[in-house]
């Protein structure tokens, strides 16, 4: 799998030609990290791809069941990404005071493993 580098603004990285790309492990990263970061309707071409973040995640309640359907709301969104097999584990958490919402998993690849860190606010 090859994967366009992002600069730390998320634009597209050019003019070093290989170096510009990741590869493998590396590319199944930044291809979740980029799903995760697109919102649905967000992106002209498929209004329907993204992550529900408005209509589904932020209208949950802080409650067990509610947590439960974020995880799987963004279970969902890694496991549709080219090269990921599975998800071994996920850990999430809700801190009532800050309101921080932060998911990590471990994720199974054609490559490897991967951790993924996500923080919704």
């Amino acid at each position: 799998m090859k994967y366009r580098k992002l600069d730390s603004n998320g634009d597209y990285i050019f003019g070093q030609v290989a170096q510009n790309f990741y590869y493998d492990l590396d590319a199944v990263t930044q291809a979740i990290n980029t799903r995760l970061k697109l919102l649905t309707a967000e992106w002209w071409e498929d209004i329907t791809d993204g992550l529900p973040l408005f209509d589904k995640i932020l209208t949950q309640r802080a409650t067990p069941q509610g947590l439960k359907t974020v995880d799987m709301l963004i279970g969902e969104r890694i496991l549709g990404t080219l090269a990921v097999t599975g998800i071994r584990s996920v850990n999430s958490s809700f801190n009532k005071v800050s309101r921080l919402y932060s998911y990590s998993a471990e994720v199974s690849t054609i490559y490897g493993t991967i951790n993924i860190t996500e923080v919704l606010i």
